[in-house]
């Protein structure tokens, strides 16, 4: 459904994405992992056709989606990190908003919108402010607004922000029905035991380099580690954690004083 093709970005000459391939099957659950620079915005930015490519190419049902984006656009729900919405509409009317200019009729519309209000328990503070709501709630409506319109093509990136345990597991559960329902969906995140959870196939990358492309169970059998976050600390190399907790500790307590 969603294919990347030796996909690069760079800026002033650095690359943030470097050569990145990788495929999202209808019905399947793809993680896309990363420490914070390794080029999992930017690669979102350029699925989304927010920004251009250097080199590669995305496509969307074996269409390149530069050919036809307003197409690509109708068949993408996509939730980002930063919840930008229009905070003096209310949240029924931010949904209306989007179904409008995504050529929805009025009355499923109306029907729909309601309908995700109720069950991502908005239905009370429908007709109140953005501006009013909670981080979660903001995050709930983004949901709504990117299932809205039946999309084919999910991206969620960080969902999980602001969501408390119940909204939380609600969306854990929404994944898989989703899946089910043959949706192709990407998902960034760095809650990484959601990911074990959820995720058929997890990518991971860094430096703008994919070092990782496979089940959760696999990485973990491979590389003979407990857990998926030490998969992934292993292969980012990142630094040890733990011993930086415990000098931190130290600083405060003024131990090399």
């Amino acid at each position: 459904m969603l294919e990347v093709q030796n996909l690069s970005k760079r800026y002033r000459g650095i690359p943030a994405v470097d050569n990145v391939s990788f495929r999202v099957a209808p019905g399947e659950v793809v993680g896309y992992l990363g420490p914070n620079g390794s080029g999992k915005s930017t690669t979102v930015k350029i699925i989304t056709g927010i920004l251009e490519a250097n080199e590669g190419r995305v496509l969307f049902e074996g269409h390149d989606i530069q050919d036809d984006m307003p197409g690509f656009r109708a068949a993408l729900g996509y939730v980002p990190e930063e919840a930008q919405v229009y905070t003096h509409l209310s949240g029924l009317e931010y949904l209306q908003l989007v179904g409008r200019l995504r050529g929805m009729e009025e009355r499923p519309l109306e029907q729909r919108a309601s309908r995700l209000l109720e069950l991502l328990w908005l239905q009370s503070s429908r007709h109140s402010p953005i501006s009013s709501y909670s981080k979660g709630m903001k995050q709930r409506v983004l949901l709504a607004a990117a299932l809205l319109h039946n999309p084919r093509l999910l991206i969620f990136d960080e969902p999980l922000s602001g969501l408390d345990v119940v909204s939380a597991r609600l969306f854990k559960e929404l994944l898989q029905e989703l899946a089910r329902e043959g949706k192709a969906i990407l998902y960034i995140s760095h809650v990484l035991e959601v990911v074990e959870q959820v995720c058929d196939r997890v990518i991971v990358l860094s430096k703008g380099k994919i070092l990782a492309d496979a089940p959760p169970s696999e990485l973990t059998a491979l590389m003979e580690l407990s857990s998926l976050e030490n998969v992934f600390a292993q292969l980012v190399r990142q630094q040890d954690t733990r011993s930086i907790a415990r000098d931190v500790v130290d600083a405060i307590r003024g131990s090399h004083d």
